[in-house]
């Protein structure tokens, strides 16, 4: 489903919904077992119940309990519910002293969560089994068997699977080369499009033939499919749905300029600089006494500035002087030769490491957004002689710069730190994602999984 241009897969949807029932109901179970009265306990704590449900969700989502890849086993989602849960007993703890006609009492609370976390426990199993089934899912056909259609079929085994679709089979185009696994590839070649539609009992149909000209794509039979309510898929269209990416390798230019997407409008601006001063304005505030004892740590373990400026690209092209916490050597560019940081790189001070791992040294750049030169969030603002660099080796790369740099980005909680040309290109997918379909909505969800990146260390060096 989509919501705000932003594609969300139905059974997270479902998830979420679920959990939010299991959560009320907790609390009013929780309150009925300590009080044994139902009726008082429907009437008085049902406003509890969906602040509880609400903020145990924030948390869940923080620990990466709604993220649309995560797979993880019985134990892990364990320990990251135990963690979500202890969050959100903090969170509620200060909502009762803020609100306190919310409280319920220790005892009915003590079992509201224990009967919540191990009703969300039970849901996270059985949600996980339904997922491996496959059932309920609609069932995909590829037309063609390519390397598009092998991209693909890379994708929907990859670790990153997203529960959305089952992939039925491949059906070859014009005796074209396959690359995709043999078992996989249906053997109805030539056979009516239609006929193979209701054999399979396909739902959707993703188009990932390379060349459409001269008969290429059966487009009356396609025609016939669509008529009959099948859905046909674009291969971009697929990978923006499920990846949350722009893939170059199955870009047409045509799709990006008749495609959705790429609104920038006087309103969306205004809405997006009033979200950057207020959040930006908050996390001033609330990390002003961890940056001075970072500065403080910074000036203590070695010579030189506390805070490191440098030229980077922003919106149009335009060059800036973005503001960080020095985390390397004063000479880590002794010879003048911009290079990309690496894993274990010796460049990094003691302090650096700590504060790279926990993206403190990124917090100077909120000065960034109060000038206006980015916002808070936003595809990650590169050097001029990156920026020159990849212009040249990957298309579309210049795309990027049609919106604000930010301090976190699509990109940065969807792919680990890259130092590479291949991780440019990786970056870029996620980047046209967010250039396209960028709103206030796709922000907040960014925010969440930026706390969850930091939280759980992901991707930092």
């Amino acid at each position: 489903m989509r919501f705000f241009y932003h594609y969300i897969p139905a059974p997270i949807i479902l998830l979420v919904i679920v959990d939010a029932i299991a959560l009320i109901l907790s609390i009013l179970l929780g309150a009925a077992l300590r009080f044994s009265s139902p009726d008082l306990v429907q009437e008085d704590f049902l406003p509890t119940s969906v602040t509880f449900a609400l903020i145990m969700q924030m948390a869940m989502a923080t620990f990466g309990l709604y993220q649309r890849e995560f797979r993880g086993r019985m134990r892990e989602v364990g320990t990251r519910l135990i963690a979500s849960f202890v969050v959100g007993f903090a969170l509620m703890s200060f909502v009762f002293y803020i609100v306190p006609h919310l409280y319920l009492g220790r005892g009915a609370f003590g079992l509201s969560l224990l009967v919540g976390m191990m009703s969300i426990w039970c849901i996270r199993a059985a949600f996980f089994k339904w997922a491996e089934t496959g059932v309920l899912l609609p069932r995909v056909l590829v037309l063609g068997t390519g390397t598009r259609a092998l991209t693909i079929a890379t994708a929907t085994v990859s670790g990153a699977r997203t529960y959305s679709a089952n992939i039925v089979g491949y059906l070859p185009v014009k005796s074209s080369q396959h690359f995709v696994d043999a078992t996989k590839i249906l053997p109805e070649e030539g056979a009516p499009l239609l006929s193979v539609v209701d054999k399979y009992r396909i739902n959707e149909i993703i188009i990932a033939v390379r060349e459409r000209r001269g008969g290429g794509l059966p487009m009356s039979d396609l025609l016939s499919c669509r008529l009959a309510g099948v859905k046909i898929t674009e291969a971009s269209s697929f990978f923006e749905r499920e990846r949350g990416q722009v893939r170059l390798d199955s870009l047409n230019a045509s799709w990006l300029i008749f495609g959705e997407g790429f609104n920038n409008r006087a309103l969306r601006d205004m809405v997006k600089r009033s979200f950057d001063l207020f959040v930006s304005g908050l996390l001033l505030l609330l990390t002003l006494p961890i940056m001075l004892v970072t500065a403080l740590l910074i000036k203590f373990e070695s010579r030189g500035p506390v805070f490191y400026r440098q030229e980077r690209v922003g919106q149009g092209g335009a060059v800036f002087q973005v503001c960080k916490f020095r985390s390397m050597r004063t000479d880590a560019e002794h010879d003048g030769k911009p290079r990309w940081a690496t894993a274990k790189d010796d460049r990094v001070t003691r302090v650096g490491r700590i504060i790279r791992k926990l993206r403190i040294d990124e917090l100077p750049q909120v000065l960034n957004v109060f000038n206006g030169d980015m916002s808070f969030v936003g595809p990650r603002p590169e050097r001029p002689f990156f920026v020159d660099q990849l212009n040249k080796e990957i298309p579309y790369y210049a795309a990027r710069h049609s919106i604000k740099p930010g301090i976190t980005g699509w990109a940065q909680v969807r792919y680990p730190y890259g130092a590479s040309l291949e991780d440019a290109v990786e970056k870029l997918q996620y980047d046209l994602y967010y250039v396209k379909n960028h709103s206030l909505f796709l922000d907040l969800m960014i925010l969440v999984e930026t706390i969850q990146v930091v939280v759980l260390g992901k991707g930092a060096r």
